[in-house]
């Protein structure tokens, strides 16, 4: 029963990000021409330089879904049928919503569409990830990229948005390209306050049931675990620190699991800067 009910949370968390995602979209940054991150302002600007170079008119939602299917195959292959779901349902969602909310201006003020648009679909974004999903494309290739080789995910983020930007900046304008910037920094900063930006995290866990803990992660998730005795400082009982670095797209996996298994366990999980060695349970 509480995995149905975490389930049925979790779609419903993500149908909101996804709403909230088409908000930003449909009544900020579209009519602004101010672009959002990763695939999502990719199908921004396709759109835009379809209707404008073309006869013809793909929306930005039917864009975004097209974009993604390869992209979900992918990762139904590499990642986990789960977290893949979640991110198609995501991008399906926000597709849907994309065609039933009218394209619609609230201001004139690039500035304010720029600020509100990289606000609301942070919080989306944001949301979406702290339930263990995303909002599908490069989320589900970095997912991809750090389950095979440890690769610096952030290099392809910063390399699309770049191509992003200049692009905008070329195309429509340099001043858009720079509203775009600050729509890119918003949202950044709102993800790392509701869930975290960074790469990878390390997760110290206290715990009695080192064993089942231990197994119960490796079912889930592809990491090597570290055990240290330990020995609680007020209670003097023998326990173990377990120490695991993972990616920030783990996270509700290990939250999840630890609470199944050992619920009194004291995790405490902290930015990892850099690693060195191997990332991955051999």
């Amino acid at each position: 029963m509480l995995s149905i009910s975490s389930e049925i949370k979790k779609t419903i968390v993500v149908i909101i990000g996804a709403l909230l995602n088409a908000i930003s979209l449909n009544l900020f940054l579209i009519p602004a021409s101010v672009y959002a991150s990763g695939f999502t302002g990719v199908s921004q600007l396709l759109s835009s330089v379809i209707e404008e170079y073309t006869p013809f008119y793909v929306s930005t939602g039917i864009l975004l879904l097209l974009l993604n299917i390869p992209v979900t195959i992918l990762g139904w292959k590499k990642v986990g049928k789960s977290f893949t779901l979640y991110s198609f349902l995501s991008v399906a969602a926000t597709t849907f919503f994309l065609g039933i909310i009218p394209l619609h201006s609230l201001s004139e003020d690039i500035l304010l569409n720029a600020v509100f648009g990289g606000v609301i679909v942070a919080i989306g974004v944001g949301m979406t990830l702290k339930y263990g999903a995303s909002t599908g494309g490069l989320d589900i290739i970095a997912m991809i990229l750090s389950r095979m080789k440890d690769r610096p995910v952030g290099t392809y983020f910063f390399m699309l948005n770049s191509i992003i930007i200049l692009t905008a900046g070329l195309l429509y304008g340099w001043e858009k390209a720079l509203y775009t910037l600050v729509t890119l920094y918003v949202s950044t900063r709102v993800i790392d306050a509701i869930h975290t930006r960074h790469e990878k995290l390390t997760a110290m866990v206290i715990t009695k049931k080192a064993d089942d803990l231990k197994k119960a992660i490796h079912s889930k998730l592809v990491r090597g675990i570290t055990t240290i005795p330990a020995k609680g400082g007020f209670t003097n009982e023998p326990k173990d620190m377990m120490i695991i670095v993972i990616t920030r797209y783990e996270l509700y996996d290990l939250e999840k699991v630890i609470k199944e298994v050992d619920p009194n366990a004291f995790t405490n999980v902290v930015q990892t800067t850099g690693i060195y060695g191997f990332f991955r349970k051999d």
